[in-house]
């Protein structure tokens, strides 16, 4: 009498198979979310373009005075090199041994992937990956672009409050700088009291919630929380150059504002670009210009066309990003480096 054995399934493959199926969902949802900041960008951009005049607008366009926004362009690839150096001053002293040249160049290459992948996270990523050649160096990557986010934002509050009241109030150029002083410090004390206490805080969040999990990833600078004041410092620099570049291409095309406007509508419109509703910002920077601008007796097609202007400085600088990833596609795993973070 024979018997008929049934193989059976090992454990790796009945392991794989709902691994291969969570990664085919979340490759459908990725490009579902893409799909949909498509059609956001389509949408907000012909809402935009119903607003003003097509004609009025190109005009405004052809207009420009080449040698503003070549200034314009120049101060914004200053910024990104400014941010670079930020980057560094968060990474190399948790053991990311490199120059700070390269971390500019990595900066650069970031620029770039933000505008053609499409998540606007994506050039974070391509960041973190380029900067080790390991998983564990990976995720400490992560963690220095994430503080890197948050003293961007933070620079972004203090400036746009400090110029907002400024307005509201009509402040002196003195009393400006005082509150601008006063946010500052009220920033670098958040920092110091959040960071200093991270893991107290996170032991009141269960393992597996989604904000312990992000923020977490904060835990190497609970040793050294001034490096994010001085993050802090850096990226207020890079603020107050995306202002200047933004009112030097409206300088232009004939839009003249005193530049406390411009520190109080730029930081506020990149606030909105942060949210990933559309792919790189467009519409938002767009709508969001003729919006905050018309309060100053800006026309509708000179305030669409700073945005376009805005955007295309914006791609300017990121295809520098593009020539230097394919000058050096090779990701750092230098001898240094590796046994830094090993420590």
């Amino acid at each position: 009498m024979s018997t008929t054995v049934q193989p059976n399934s090992s454990p790796t493959s009945q392991t794989t198979e709902p691994i291969n199926q969570l990664k085919k969902k979340a490759r459908r949802n990725a490009w579902f979310t893409f799909a949909l900041r498509i059609f956001a960008t389509v949408a907000l951009m012909v809402f935009v373009l119903q607003q003003v005049e097509w004609e009025s607008l190109v005009q405004r366009l052809k207009s420009l005075e080449w040698q503003w926004y070549a200034a314009a362009q120049a101060v914004a690839i200053v910024i990104q090199v400014v941010a670079g150096i930020r980057w560094s001053s968060l990474a190399r002293p948790i053991g990311f041994v490199h120059s700070t040249s390269f971390f500019i160049w990595r900066f650069f290459e970031g620029v770039f992937f933000n505008l053609c992948l499409p998540s606007s996270i994506g050039g974070d990523v391509v960041k973190a990956y380029r900067l080790s050649s390991t998983n564990r160096g990976r995720l400490l990557a992560g963690c220095t672009i994430l503080a890197d986010r948050l003293a961007g934002v933070s620079a972004l509050g203090v400036l746009a409050g400090s110029a907002i009241l400024s307005i509201k109030l009509n402040l002196s150029p003195a009393s400006t700088v005082a509150v601008a002083t006063v946010l500052f410090a009220s920033v670098l004390l958040g920092f110091r009291l959040t960071i200093g206490n991270l893991d107290r805080f996170l032991d009141l969040l269960p393992a597996t919630h989604k904000i312990r999990q992000f923020l977490s990833q904060l835990l190497p600078y609970q040793i050294r929380p001034s490096l994010m004041g001085r993050a802090v410092a850096w990226s207020l620099i890079v603020q107050v150059g995306a202002s200047v570049s933004v009112a030097l291409m409206a300088r232009g095309i004939g839009v003249n504002l005193r530049l406390g406007i411009w520190f109080s509508v730029v930081p506020l419109i990149a606030l909105a670009i942060v949210l990933p509703i559309s792919i790189n910002g467009v519409g938002i920077r767009e709508g969001g210009m003729a919006l905050l601008l018309s309060r100053w007796g800006v026309a509708g097609e000179q305030a669409v066309a700073i945005g376009l202007l805005w955007f295309l400085t914006t791609i300017g600088t990121g295809l520098i990003g593009g020539v230097l990833f394919l000058l050096d596609k090779q990701t750092s795993g230098s001898t240094p480096t590796q046994k830094a973070l090993r420590t």
